[in-house]
């Protein structure tokens, strides 16, 4: 969801979710301690920060100036979990939802109007949590693109089941913006040739830890992974996982997100 109301009023272009329909548009952040999370993200992704005109729970954050997330303090106030939440581009959040509820998904939150757009969170059939907006995006969208999450990845329990109802909600069979392919053991999407979500099979439903469960996972492009690491369990967060080239973390507040080698990105 794009918490960046202020575009507006610098008499900036906009684009709208029709546009880049169907992909992801957005990563943002639900938590508790606005401040806390500032300071553990600046620590380990280097972001800064600006307010945004939706008030003083909202943050958007700034990679070498340039929008990459937005955060919400919002977890305690809406009664939601904290985590990294991806958010795909419709049309309309009424219609959007609907497909989702009649496929076997739920609606948690919305759709709500958030000006300049609405939004909505929602889970699918497997308990993985989405959201969507409906609205204006940057003029400099794929300026965002180049600064945004390196992907989002669904663990999901059944890969080629999930793509059929996420297909379907955002009409990905149509042609008008992504395309589908299945490689390997694998679902990919792309918008304009880029890779933007993968989907892979393997989560279990009723696992006790969370991270095995089916969920979405944003992962960042960074320089230096194990930097990133260190500098996780300096600031109070934790490490779930570590490679070379990629590392699974959890912030300070428990949510839980990825960051990955930049040219390993797409």
């Amino acid at each position: 969801m794009n918490h960046d109301t202020t575009s507006s009023t610098r008499g900036e272009s906009l684009l709208s979710t029709h546009s880049v329909y169907g992909a992801p548009c957005w990563v943002s952040l639900t938590s508790r301690d606005l401040k806390a999370t500032e300071d553990f993200y600046s620590a380990v992704l280097g972001w800064r920060w600006r307010p945004v005109r939706l008030g003083e729970p909202f943050r958007i954050a700034l990679a070498d100036g340039v929008p990459v997330a937005g955060i919400a303090a919002v977890a305690a106030m809406w009664q939601m979990a904290v985590a990294w939440t991806p958010y795909f581009a419709v049309r309309s959040a009424d219609e959007a939802v609907s497909r989702a509820q009649e496929r076997g998904g739920t609606a948690a939150v919305g759709p709500i109007s958030l000006p300049p757009g609405r939004a909505a969170l929602l889970a699918d059939r497997d308990g993985a949590t989405f959201g969507i907006w409906e609205g204006e995006l940057f003029s400099d969208w794929d300026a965002w693109r180049t600064k945004r999450p390196a992907f989002i990845r669904l663990h999901t329990r059944d890969a080629f089941d999930a793509a059929i109802f996420y297909g379907e909600i955002f009409e990905w069979a149509s042609g008008q913006g992504c395309e589908v392919r299945y490689e390997g053991d694998e679902v990919v999407l792309r918008h304009e040739g880029e890779v933007v979500a993968r989907i892979e099979s393997g989560a279990l439903g009723a696992a006790p830890d969370p991270a095995v469960r089916p969920h979405w996972q944003v992962h960042f492009a960074v320089e230096d992974v194990t930097a990133c690491a260190r500098a996780a369990e300096r600031h109070g967060g934790s490490v779930l996982s570590l490679g070379a080239d990629e590392a699974v973390l959890r912030d300070a507040d428990g949510a839980q997100f990825t960051v990955t080698a930049r040219r390993l990105g797409s």
